[in-house]
Parts: C-alpha cells; sequence; structure tokens
C-alpha cells in the first residue's frame, strides 16, 4: 500500500459572500504535480434573489480547469463563443491553452430562486509543450457522465476522466488524468491502484474516510508517497471522495494570478498578449 506523507487541512478564504475553503496550494502545501489549485465553494444556501457566483469575465492561460458541480448550478460563457447552464451532478471541463477569457456565474434562474450551492474547481497544469495549445470547452450534465456501481451497489464511481475497469470517463483530457467523484454509504469500502509513478490527488468533501489506515474528515487533502499503489479505503459514514491520479511533469511551475507557465518571461508575454486583445473579444 501507499505510506501517507501528511493530511492538510483546507484554509477558509471567503470571496464576496461565497464560503470558500482552499486545500491547494496552502501555506504547507504548494502543488501535487500536475495537480495545481482546489477551491471547494459552499455548502451553503442562497436566498431568493441573490447575486450568485461573483466569477465575472478574466483570463487564462497554460492551464485546464474541471469544475464539479455538487448542488446548484453554474453558467459558463468564453470568447470562444461557448456558453452552457450545467447542473447539480455535472461537470465542466476547460482548456484555457494559449488563452481565452471566460467567466463563471450563476443561472438567472438560481439568481432569482436560491438554492443549496456547493462547487468544486480544481486546477490542472498543463506540460510546456501544451501551454500554447487551442482552446477548449465541454460541459456535461450529470447523467451524461458514467456512474459505475461497486462494493455490491455501496459505492458510485462517477467517472469524470481517465478509465476504470475499462469503461472510459466522461471527458478526454489533453494529458492522461483520472478523476472521479465517488460516493460513499455507511461501512463501505473500495480498494483503488493508481501506477507507483502517478501523483495522488485525495481531497475529502463530505463525511470522513479512512485511507491506508488513516483517518481524513471532510476538507482535508491527503498528500501520498509514490512508494506503493493500493489506496484501501474505507467509509463508516455518508462520504463524497474527490479522487485523481496523473503522472507528474517534473516541469518548472510559474504561475501568477491566472496564468500558468514555465518562466517569467513567459507570464509577461501572456499578460501583454491579454492586453493587446489576443485572448479573444468579449461579448
Amino acid at each position: 500500500m501507499r505510506t501517507i506523507k501528511r493530511i492538510h487541512d483546507a484554509e477558509y478564504a471567503p470571496i464576496a459572500d461565497l464560503i470558500t475553503y482552499s486545500p491547494l496550494p496552502s501555506r504547507s502545501l504548494r502543488q501535487i504535480d500536475p495537480f495545481l489549485f482546489l477551491n471547494h465553494h459552499g455548502p451553503q444556501t442562497y436566498k431568493p434573489n441573490n447575486n450568485g457566483l461573483p466569477f465575472g469575465p478574466h483570463p487564462h492561460r497554460g492551464m485546464e480547469t474541471m469544475t464539479f458541480i455538487l448542488e446548484g448550478d453554474i453558467m459558463h460563457k468564453d470568447s470562444g463563443g461557448h456558453e452552457s447552464v450545467i447542473n447539480a451532478g455535472g461537470a465542466q471541463y476547460m482548456t484555457a491553452g494559449r488563452g481565452l477569457i471566460h467567466a463563471e456565474v450563476s443561472s438567472s434562474k438560481f439568481k432569482k430562486n436560491g438554492g443549496p450551492l456547493e462547487i468544486l474547481q480544481l486546477w490542472l497544469n498543463l506540460p510546456a509543450r501544451l501551454k500554447m495549445t487551442d482552446p477548449y470547452y465541454l460541459g456535461l450534465q450529470r447523467e451524461e457522465i458514467p456512474s459505475i456501481p461497486e462494493d455490491e451497489g455501496r459505492v458510485t464511481i462517477n467517472l469524470v476522466s481517465g478509465e476504470w475497469n475499462s469503461r472510459k470517463g466522461a471527458f478526454d483530457t489533453q494529458t492522461e488524468v483520472f478523476l472521479s467523484t465517488i460516493d460513499f454509504t455507511p461501512e463501505s469500502t473500495l480498494t483503488v491502484q493508481p501506477p507507483e509513478d502517478h501523483n495522488v490527488f485525495f481531497y475529502v468533501i463530505r463525511g470522513e474516510l479512512t485511507v491506508n489506515g488513516e483517518s481524513a474528515k471532510a476538507r482535508q487533502l491527503v498528500e501520498f508517497n509514490n512508494d506503493g499503489e493500493a489506496l484501501f479505503i474505507e467509509s463508516p459514514t455518508d462520504s463524497v471522495l474527490l479522487l485523481g491520479h496523473a503522472r507528474p511533469f517534473n516541469e518548472p511551475v510559474v504561475a501568477q494570478g491566472p496564468f500558468v507557465m514555465n518562466t517569467e518571461a513567459e507570464i509577461r508575454e501572456a499578460y501583454r498578449d491579454y492586453q493587446m486583445g489576443k485572448f479573444g473579444t468579449w461579448h
């Protein structure tokens, strides 16, 4: 079994009236290559006639995002002409690549009626060879994401990307990355075997899990060593896990604001290109 290096608490970092916890990066952990950043918004309940999510138009370059909608909804719009509203249980995958402008806000229906909201956004790095690839976006609803039962139906794997027992995930990512939210019922178990050379991203969204003998609670991220494969997971209660694994790029990471590149010069170029309108036009 893989041994655990450390368990990290997500840090409370609210954005306006949006409850937000961030386990990565934090004061104790910079990144788990190629996983760069995670914001956990909510859970909270919005009243009717609210302002919704506060993420108006902003640029990105050199990275990707995967957004998981557990409750509520999110409306995506970008300078490439993509626009969609994804509801609870769905996910959004965006490749910023050479650059785009996008907004992530709540739908007019959610702002009018309110309701529960819980959303996670994970940033994935791109290797140097793909930093300037073409931008891409795809949003999928809950029913478009494979749902795979395990442990006689007590565990459900929502396969976002990668493969599980020859089943293919909903999204084709730029690099080989496994991503899934996993739902556990009380007294359920699951064994996962990421390749030893893959880094593991293991974040407990809800409930409590025991992994390889150590307990992790909601809003905790488990950092593993690369000294084995098996993850033996037990859930004493209803729990939800965000699980990822991928081969690290082992490249320099220079991140500033919405840009993630390999050098300071590339960051300066990104700001110049954005100011010159090379990221597209916002309508």
